[in-house]
């Protein structure tokens, strides 16, 4: 078979899906595929959609891509796969027209699963297995559009809170192995990315399931002491249950480690918690939160929190609001609670209205406007080091350590390269 055919990759949702998606699309160009470049007239050969489910408004956008890709491209292979992949297999094969449809796992039977409709020009519907499952060794060596890396270390998650259908479609907890995650930063590093973002499902739950005593903090201490050409080490997410002392003596010993980190709450009322099903509680929080300040003091602390869960009333969303405030997030990602058909949150009696949804994710917003306008401040005219990474409307734009972001202008091209700033 020629290999002269071009792909298009789209990953919608989160960071691990984008990991994966660029994995395969590694994958395809050693097979001599070519990656398709959108400012062309031409048509995608292959069209391969990483979907997510994470909200009803995720898989509606799941669907709507879909169905656009089939039409925008009537003679490409439709290749769909991820968490919507999962359980809407019949209707993405049958209603919307994809020729391939793999769930959460066999992605890396994916290129072969390509090759063989291309031959045959069947349909290939491939379901997750029910059976314990194992960690895909998917890797990299490189990425089409950032300058900034991303290294997948786990997948799956065991927390099972009320809301989510993560686990059902995942899986349960599964950590890649360390020597893998290793080699591939490095190798990263050598082909010249100088940040790299650790990314998974529930990745601070690393190394659970393979090793003993062996934790989250273990791994980035191994990735700090190995990897010693690395600039920039991000942590994506880190659950505040996983923070354990011997990462916060690392966030004061390695520079490396960036000085930002983003530690999911989704609510500050303990009623609401114990309804989430969240494994901490707001007090707990609150003293980690001041350890980690212990030693880094002007580090920029990022949050999730999701209103209008079912049965909160004001006062539960106004524990929520000052318990934030009181944290003093440097920003917050705010989102409506949407019921989600399987979950234990979508039974509860007490579901809240849209209306009242609408007004408390306002007022979170302004809350969040108002905490990162108060830490930006912290930094006005002060000079840091900025990592280069994209070009938008003639302007370079890159981020600090604690992800502040500048926009400068510039003969010589940034991308990829660190300088100072004086931050205004």
């Amino acid at each position: 078979m020629e290999k002269h055919l071009n792909f298009l990759i789209e990953s919608l949702g989160c960071k691990v899906n984008y990991y994966e998606g660029e994995s395969i699309a590694n994958t395809l160009e050693s097979r001599g595929y070519k990656f398709f470049d959108k400012n062309q007239d031409s048509s995608p050969d292959i069209v391969i959609i990483n979907t997510c489910a994470v909200t009803k408004t995720s898989v509606s956008k799941d669907r709507k891509y879909i169905s656009s890709a089939r039409r925008k491209y009537p003679n490409a292979v439709i290749a769909v796969m991820g968490c919507y992949a999962n359980f809407g297999y019949e209707e993405i094969s049958s209603k919307l027209g994809a020729d391939i449809v793999i769930g959460t796992q066999h992605r890396d039977k994916l290129v072969d699963l390509i090759e063989e409709y291309l031959s045959k020009h069947e349909t290939i519907v491939l379901k997750d297995e029910e059976k314990e499952r194992k960690y895909e060794n998917l890797s990299l060596k490189y990425f089409h559009e950032h300058t900034r890396a991303y290294v997948k270390i786990q997948d799956g998650c065991n927390n099972f809170c009320s809301y989510c259908l993560i686990p059902f479609v995942r899986g349960r907890s599964r950590s890649r192995a360390k020597e893998d995650i290793i080699k591939e930063i490095n190798d990263l590093v050598k082909n010249g990315y100088k940040e790299v973002v650790l990314t998974g499902i529930d990745m601070s739950s690393y190394g659970l399931d393979n090793y003993q005593n062996y934790t989250f903090s273990s791994l980035i201490e191994d990735i700090c002491i190995n990897c010693k050409d690395l600039y920039r080490l991000r942590i994506s997410s880190i659950e505040e249950s996983r923070i354990d002392e011997k990462f916060i003596e690392l966030l004061q010993k390695y520079d490396v480690i960036a000085n930002h980190l983003h530690i999911p709450l989704q609510s500050g009322s303990k009623k609401i918690e114990e309804l989430m099903r969240r494994k901490y509680n707001p007090e707990a929080f609150i003293s980690k939160i001041k350890k980690i300040r212990e030693v880094r003091p002007d580090i920029a602390l990022s949050t999730d929190i999701i209103v209008g869960f079912p049965q909160e009333d004001e006062n539960d969303f106004l524990d929520t609001f000052n318990f934030a405030k009181e944290i003093k997030f440097s920003k917050i990602h705010v989102f409506p609670y949407s019921p989600r058909e399987g979950t234990i949150a979508a039974r509860l009696s007490g579901q809240i209205s849209p209306s009242i949804k609408k007004e408390r994710v306002n007022k979170l917003i302004g809350l969040s406007n108002e905490l990162a306008q108060e830490y930006d401040s912290l930094f006005k005219g002060k000079e840091l080091d900025f990592l280069f990474e994209t070009e938008e409307d003639g302007y370079f734009v890159g981020h600090s350590s604690n992800f502040l972001e500048v926009k400068v202008t510039s003969c010589e091209d940034l991308r990829g390269q660190i300088r100072k700033v004086i931050y205004k």
